[in-house]
């Protein structure tokens, strides 16, 4: 909370009470991409492009996402996260929704130092009934580290915003 009331970081909208002892809790934003069936491959290289196989939609609260078992979309949270240079972070699941099967991330879950985005986050469904995600519903938590040095991310996801 130090950090925070520093301004180190900095959690746009912020909400006190989503504060644990060791993680901060994110909620679920309303905009996702959703994979549409393809007849041929996708090849994995650096120059691999996930919005050419993939289409965007916005929910609600009243029309959630359904997501059948062994589907997975992309989201973001709705809360921008910013961290300083010296700080780094990780985005985990909630026991409460991996207990039926919820994966947050598939296997991208580190947020560089330096971040000023909402994290987008890889949901897949690993159980066998479907999920309904519903906006707004705090789906994944925050961890923060300390880094040795100071390092600013400059890649392909700089400052994204959406999934």
């Amino acid at each position: 909370m130090q950090e925070i009331k520093n301004g180190r970081i900095k959690i746009v909208p912020f909400d006190e009470n989503r504060v644990g002892p060791g993680s901060i809790d994110l909620t679920l934003g309303s905009r996702f991409r959703v994979f549409e069936r393809q007849n041929g491959i996708c090849k994995v290289t650096e120059d691999t492009d996930f919005q050419k196989i993939t289409k965007e939609l916005e929910i609600t609260c009243d029309r959630p996402l359904l997501l059948r078992p062994g589907e997975t979309v992309l989201g973001a949270t709705r809360e921008k996260v910013v961290l300083t240079p010296n700080l780094c972070g990780w985005i985990e699941g909630r026991s409460r929704f991996a207990r039926i099967g919820l994966g947050v991330h598939v296997s991208a879950g580190f947020i560089q130092p330096g971040t000023a985005n909402r994290q987008v986050l890889e949901i897949t469904n690993l159980g066998p009934t479907p999920l309904a995600l519903i906006p707004g519903v705090k789906i994944c938590q925050i961890v923060i580290e300390r880094c040795e040095g100071r390092a600013v991310y400059n890649g392909r996801f700089k400052n994204q915003n959406k999934p």
